[in-house]
């Protein structure tokens, strides 16, 4: 009886030995595997998001005259994809202002995502302290009078001084997350209308706000009110190094 025991004993002590020494091995190679797989999502994600963007640009060169440049286009959906996924989107509409461009040209696209339409191209001013023809000079404080760059997310109308105008929430800590208290908004002037340009040699300027030609102000405004994306462009070097929704 004994010996069985010992017998017993002595074969489950080698088994447990030979099966713990083989899951050793197995395990260290499956951590192997996963530690090399573990990058492999990531660079799928990204692959995956420049394919997309790619082909959303192809649709939208193909159907409009006049689309954003491709990296601009390219950092408006960074941020546009974010805010969709976290909820903030409730309109399928995506502006692009391209402050790198003359103020003679025109900077705005209004853009519908859904049917990959550019709905608007347009002028819009920057602000008064932002700089001449071209915007250089961004402020995140009240009474900078300069513009504010990086993303926004549209809100309720309101009738002021400048009539029909559009309240735009920045999401951007440090950059526009002052444009409520700042009273930065959309709103329709008569020094943002083209024959501002052929008298003065560029459009007007605003206190902050992007101001759009008079003559299509509402229809602007409507268009894009209550929950879509508006994302001001510059290559400037702090806000495309510290912006959250462009290196998240």
């Amino acid at each position: 009886m004994i010996y069985r025991l010992l017998t017993v004993f002595g074969v489950l002590t080698f088994s447990f030995a030979f099966t713990t020494t083989d899951d050793l091995k197995t395990n260290l190679e499956t951590s192997k595997i996963e530690a090399i797989a573990s990058t492999i999502p990531e660079e799928n994600t990204k692959s995956n998001f420049e394919n997309k963007v790619a082909t959303l640009y192809s649709e939208f060169s193909t159907k409009n005259i006049s689309v954003p440049a491709m990296p601009v286009f390219e950092k408006a959906m960074k941020g546009y994809e974010q805010l969709d996924e976290t909820g903030k989107v409730g309109k399928k509409i995506l502006t692009v202002i391209d402050f790198g461009l003359s103020s003679t040209k025109k900077r705005m696209w209004i853009m519908n995502m859904q049917t990959k339409k550019v709905l608007f191209n347009t002028y819009v001013s920057h602000g008064k302290n932002t700089g001449g023809e071209f915007a250089n000079k961004f402020s995140n404080t009240v009474n900078s009078l300069q513009s504010s760059l990086g993303f926004y997310v549209t809100a309720e109308t309101y009738y002021g001084k400048n009539g029909l105008s559009l309240f735009i929430d920045g999401m951007e800590k440090g950059f526009n997350s002052n444009a409520r208290k700042r009273y930065v908004v959309i709103h329709g002037a008569d020094y943002a209308e083209p024959n501002f340009i052929d008298r003065i040699g560029r459009l007007g300027r605003s206190y902050g706000c992007p101001a759009v030609p008079n003559t299509i102000a509402k229809e602007v405004i409507d268009t894009i009110k209550e929950e879509s994306v508006v994302y001001i462009h510059k290559n400037n070097k702090e806000y495309l190094e510290k912006s959250t929704l462009l290196n998240s």
